[in-house]
């Protein structure tokens, strides 16, 4: 038979431990909530606002002379003058004397030339009054009809063919003595000089070569793409010329004068040429534009209205995200006009006001909902606003 301690024992020790897991129950502390964690993207955006475009085609090329000219000796001779100005980089305006050849043998000719005709047309004057004594003489003798040779007028033409030879002999007598000076055709840049004082030179022999400096000439490859957004093929459009100048950058102001009609073999690409005014601003106080320059150019084009010019990376499948009422995404059909550089043009499917979200999104999907910078700004102020109010509650 038990005894009353070990009965009354066990009783003690369960009691003890409910006491105790009451006890340590009641120490615990309440589980904390779980805080609210915000999921929505965060994403930046641009408000969009179109502006007046106009479209430019950029191309590049090299600055030529439109006219380019090989000199060369009409006439044989002694180089005997040579002017300063005919070196190398030397200018010259239009009629300039450049070099002048031995001219006695010339004006020697020149000379029995004029003589000549001198001779012919006193010839032609006797044969004339021959011819009229002639003719008195026979009226007088007979009242027959006289027949040319009675009147000498076989010898009154052959006199006159003495002297329109005599004058034809004159002429080349005289263009060849001009010929003696050689002179610049057109205001022009000295390439170069292949005679010397002193020199002997035959019909034929290279004098130099010579390039206008009137105006200058562009030729800019233009792809087919492009050329849809120039008025008339590019004609008459007007070109910025860009290029470096002793470090700095400089512009000209040209024309498109003029398309070459055809499509080059090898480019693929359809040539404009530009025109410039006083490339060397010989007339004015520009700065000079050298001939062989690499320059590029901005060739106007048509005006394309209101558009929207956004990062092309943006158009994604021909639509863009935007953000839409109540942090919404919306994703919003465009029309591309054209890209331009790391640019796209907008003519449609973007208006003024628009929200344009420039972050990247991976998964967008029409409607899912958005969060801007501010929203997390204006959150943690508010937890802050509410620690600060427990704090002051406590003390």
């Amino acid at each position: 038979m038990a005894s009353p301690k070990q009965i009354i024992l066990p009783i003690v020790v369960l009691v003890g431990a409910v006491a105790a897991a009451v006890g340590f129950s009641a120490m615990k502390k309440p589980p904390k909530e779980k805080e609210e964690i915000d999921t929505r993207p965060i994403v930046a955006i641009e408000v969009i606002e179109p502006v007046s475009y106009t479209h430019n085609v950029n191309s590049y090329g090299v600055v030529t002379g439109k006219y380019e000219t090989e000199l060369v000796a009409q006439v044989s001779g002694e180089v005997l003058y040579i002017s300063d100005a005919f070196v190398r980089g030397g200018f010259v305006r239009k009629g300039d004397v450049l070099a002048k050849v031995d001219p006695i043998d010339y004006e020697a000719s020149l000379i029995e030339a004029q003589a000549s005709v001198a001779n012919a047309q006193s010839a032609l004057i006797q044969e004339k009054a021959q011819g009229k004594v002639a003719e008195r003489e026979w009226a007088r003798i007979t009242n027959g009809t006289p027949t040319e040779l009675s009147l000498r007028k076989p010898q009154l033409a052959q006199e006159l063919a003495r002297l329109k030879s005599a004058q034809a002999k004159l002429k080349r007598a005289k263009r060849n003595f001009e010929r003696t000076v050689i002179r610049a055709p057109y205001d022009a840049l000295i390439e170069g000089r292949n005679i010397g004082l002193g020199s002997f030179v035959n019909s034929g022999t290279p004098l130099g070569k010579i390039i206008s400096v009137e105006t200058a000439e562009i030729r800019l490859p233009v792809a087919d793409k492009e050329l849809r957004f120039l008025s008339n093929q590019g004609q008459n459009a007007e070109v910025q010329i860009n290029t470096q100048l002793a470090g700095e950058t400089r512009s000209w102001q040209g024309k498109i004068i003029r398309s070459e009609g055809v499509v080059d073999k090898n480019s693929r690409m359809t040539y404009l040429v530009a025109q410039i005014i006083d490339p060397y601003g010989l007339n004015s106080q520009q700065a000079p534009l050298k001939f062989g320059s690499y320059v590029t150019a901005n060739i106007v084009g048509d005006n394309a209205g209101q558009v929207s010019i956004i990062p092309r990376h943006l158009v994604d499948e021909g639509k863009v995200a935007l953000l839409g009422e109540n942090r919404l995404l919306k994703l919003a059909p465009v029309t591309i006009l054209r890209e331009s550089g790391s640019n796209a043009i907008i003519s449609t499917g973007l208006n003024a006001g628009d929200k344009l979200i420039t972050s990247s999104l991976e998964y967008p999907l029409e409607g899912m909902e958005l969060a801007l910078p501010e929203d997390n700004q204006n959150k943690s102020q508010d937890e802050d606003l509410e620690l600060d109010t427990q704090l002051a509650e406590k003390q």
